[in-house]
């Protein structure tokens, strides 16, 4: 008896139509099973991690936070600064993507993007949002949760302009998130753009917007070959902005 008989009985029992109908089945049956394979047979943590001793973490996150970012980055992670960003519509939709982190500080974490995207529209509905950053040279993963708020016009045009070149030229493109009608438009768009940045490094794009979330849960996970994962969560103990840190261990 073969693998694909053994594994999927129902489609031996089918007929090929005349129109192809059953080699079809038994491809995308072959397909399915391939690709289960490749996701059994692939590693996990295949590095030595770093130990994380809970008892020794600081009060507030934020110095922590910190030094994961610089530790995982010094173990050869790739933009450790990246970031996925969940929101929701007004709803209840979700939606996530990845971003970049453009500080963390006492105020909370900072992104940006524009007004009309649609990641902007939902914070304007539902100003609250979620990130999670995973570096797995180091097997560690750093969930944030809180409530957003934009900053001023000016500190949002001084975030944009201390970014590269590219990062301004992008926002001049702008319409994110609207329907494109080819890559050529896009195209014709993004070296305009280029252009403009290259010669007005400091120019204005109105749209841009920079966003702070300020957290009311921090949670810090340090994965374990056998699975004895540490999880370390801070939860603020009062209103954010006001109260203190509370930390509790999580089961994995």
């Amino acid at each position: 008896m073969s693998d694909h008989s053994a594994g999927s009985p129902h489609h031996d029992t089918a007929a090929p139509g005349a129109d192809g109908g059953g080699d079809a089945a038994h491809t995308v049956d072959a397909a399915g099973r391939a690709f289960r394979q490749l996701l059994r047979g692939l590693r996990v943590w295949d590095v030595e991690l770093p130990s994380f001793d809970p008892e020794a973490a600081p009060a507030e996150p934020l110095p922590l936070f910190r030094q994961w970012l610089r530790e995982a980055a010094e173990a050869g992670q790739p933009e450790p600064h990246t970031m996925a960003l969940a929101t929701a519509d007004a709803a209840g939709n979700p939606s996530v993507r990845t971003v970049m982190l453009h500080d963390a500080d006492e105020r909370g974490w900072h992104f940006g993007s524009h007004r009309g995207s649609r990641k902007g529209r939902e914070l304007a509905a539902r100003p609250r949002a979620a990130l999670d950053f995973y570096w797995p040279a180091v097997g560690r993963q750093v969930r944030v949760g809180g409530a957003v708020t934009e900053a001023g016009p000016k500190e949002s045009a001084a975030d944009l302009h201390r970014r590269s070149t590219g990062a301004l030229a992008a926002a001049l493109v702008g319409r994110q998130s609207e329907v494109l009608g080819s890559v050529e438009e896009l195209a014709r768009a993004s070296e305009a753009a280029w252009e403009r940045a290259r010669r007005e490094p400091e120019a204005p794009v109105p749209s841009w917007t920079l966003y702070v979330l300020e957290p009311d849960e921090v949670e810090f996970f340090q994965g374990d070959a056998r699975r004895r994962h540490v999880r370390l969560n801070y939860r603020r103990s009062g209103r954010a902005g006001t109260g203190g840190w509370e930390r509790e261990l999580l089961w994995p």
